[in-house]
């Protein structure tokens, strides 16, 4: 499936995405902290994204989200995708699911759906997006998708990092997952995400990164304590409009 998001109007069609068009960079303004000025960057990262069919989404988070928990599930990856976006540094996004209610929900935000294909597991799910998303900038990553205290400038302060490096991953807040797995251009794409995957990154001789301010990067939700770790954060308009429903503040 290929969808294309605008402010008005979806687009979908079910179909292999064989040539991904060609964007030209576009340029955002980072504000650095430590000079007090603002500096020009080039969205040169496209970002692949994965959700997995909501149904079976998030099953650690029923004993807080009850029968909302696909809505929950559905709301982190909407917050995750409008940051990642928003993020100086990305080009573009590519979701990879074959779940229509979040297809329709991230191509209107603005991704690019494609289908989970060949249907094997994160990782061969996570290669196919990568390979419609090298049409679309230089560098490509994969991020997490239940990050819904993402932040855009502290995602393209460690996409900065992560450029210097071939292969770089950052690790959860738990240091033993990962949130996010980059590979600069002409590197090719094998990311290794599962259990204890930050180990398994490492091992493949990937970069960890590690910068200080890049929590909101990191935070990834799997179980309650997660979330209210997440909320204290702050989190995204969709979570917390969701979490308001649910009376989780």
């Amino acid at each position: 499936m290929f969808c294309t998001g605008h402010r008005h109007s979806l687009s979908c069609v079910f179909r292999r995405v064989e040539q991904p068009i060609s964007r030209q960079p576009v340029v955002g303004i980072l504000a650095n902290e430590d000079t007090g000025r603002e500096d020009q960057l080039v969205a040169s990262w496209a970002l692949v994204v994965p959700v997995k069919p909501l149904p079976v989404a998030k099953s650690r988070l029923a004993d807080v989200a009850r029968d909302r928990r696909s809505d929950l599930a559905l709301a982190m990856a909407a917050d995750t995708v409008q940051a990642a976006l928003s993020a100086p540094a990305v080009a573009t996004v590519i979701a990879v699911t074959d779940d229509p209610r979040a297809a329709e929900l991230l191509g209107r935000l603005g991704a690019v759906v494609v289908g989970d294909e060949p249907d094997a597991g994160l990782n061969p799910a996570l290669r196919h997006g990568a390979s419609a998303a090298r049409g679309y900038a230089t560098a490509v990553g994969a991020l997490s998708a239940d990050l819904p205290a993402l932040r855009p400038e502290p995602l393209s302060a460690v996409l900065g990092e992560a450029a210097q490096h071939p292969v770089a991953f950052l690790p959860d807040m738990a240091s033993t997952g990962t949130t996010l797995y980059t590979t600069t251009a002409d590197t090719a794409f094998d990311p290794l995400f599962g259990e204890h995957s930050a180990r398994e990154h490492r091992r493949a001789g990937a970069v960890e990164l590690g910068l200080p301010d890049a929590a909101s990067v990191r935070r990834d939700v799997d179980t309650g304590a997660d979330l209210l770790a997440a909320v204290q954060l702050g989190v995204g308009a969709h979570t917390r409009d969701l979490l308001r429903e649910l009376r989780i503040e």
